[in-house]
């Protein structure tokens, strides 16, 4: 019974969340009636199960292309813990100075979420479209490597920069890269007494996080995931891309803090609110 009333629940939910979006993106009314009964009426025959707010965002708004607009995500940018524990995004990024905001990031403006960071060097963080290409995906769900690592860890160290310094000579199988494969086997290298190695072993999960390997440049050069990208049809993902450190996976983790700032790292990486955020950067990122 309390099952029941829990799917319930999420089904008035969903349609809620559903209801307020299109009236938002000025549906007229008969279109959201419609909506409405043949979403219940799948709801009823089994055709979609619908059990928290996860599946109420997926079934209701993804599935179904719901228009998420600018002014929901102005709310996100403005709420605490709107994409896990911790302060609203504008309270760090609410200008383009980057004497008052980090970076000089302005997330209180779709013209400043456009814009991107503007302290040199400059990075858009949105292309609109392509989520999966806009670095504000990253930013709200990868977490920092090692897993654990204080948020305050420089991100500068000499293990660091020896990473960066090899991916920017052309990450070669050379002497560089031995002692490069010699920090991922020691614990504490990176800021926790794990080694890197300890989840990344093979490139089979199980054991190894990612199906990727750091006990060798040939296994790390394999990329991530090739196994279950390669059910899908697609290559491996690369997490080393030679000479250019700043766009490297591996790099990246090093040294990017997941936001908000001081996030637990077991937080849910695909927060319903951050799938509506990368909804609409998919649906072109409109300010209108």
């Amino acid at each position: 019974m309390f099952t029941r009333f829990r799917t319930a629940s999420a089904i008035l939910l969903g349609a809620s969340m559903l209801f307020g979006l299109a009236q938002t993106a000025k549906a007229d009314d008969k279109k959201n009636e419609s909506l409405f009964k043949s979403v219940y009426s799948e709801y009823k025959s089994g055709k979609i199960t619908i059990e928290g707010d996860h599946a109420a965002v997926t079934e209701l708004i993804i599935k179904r292309d719901i228009p998420v607009t600018y002014e929901y995500i102005a709310q996100l940018m403005r709420a605490p813990n709107a994409f896990g524990a911790g302060p609203a995004c504008i309270v760090c990024h609410g200008s383009t100075d980057p004497k008052t905001s980090y970076r000089g990031l302005n997330l209180s403006t779709c013209e400043g979420i456009m814009t991107g960071a503007t302290e040199e060097p400059a990075r858009r963080i949105v292309v609109a479209g392509a989520p999966n290409k806009s670095m504000i995906r990253r930013m709200i769900r990868n977490n920092r490597m090692p897993l654990g690592v204080s948020f305050a860890y420089p991100t500068d160290t000499p293990e660091i920069n020896a990473v960066k310094d090899w991916i920017n000579a052309g990450g070669k199988d050379d002497a560089a890269g031995k002692k490069i494969i010699a920090l991922f086997k020691k614990p504490g290298a990176f800021g926790t007494e794990q080694a890197c190695v300890d989840c990344h072993m093979s490139n089979e999960e199980p054991p190894s996080f990612h199906e990727l390997d750091l006990t060798s440049i040939k296994g790390m050069m394999k990329g991530a995931d090739s196994i279950a990208n390669a059910k899908l049809g697609k290559p491996a993902t690369p997490v080393v891309i030679p000479g250019n450190a700043a766009d490297s996976p591996l790099y990246q983790r090093l040294v990017e803090n997941r936001m908000p700032p001081g996030i637990d790292p077991g937080e849910d990486r695909d927060h319903p609110n951050t799938q509506l955020l990368l909804h609409w950067i998919k649906q072109g990122a409109k300010c209108n």
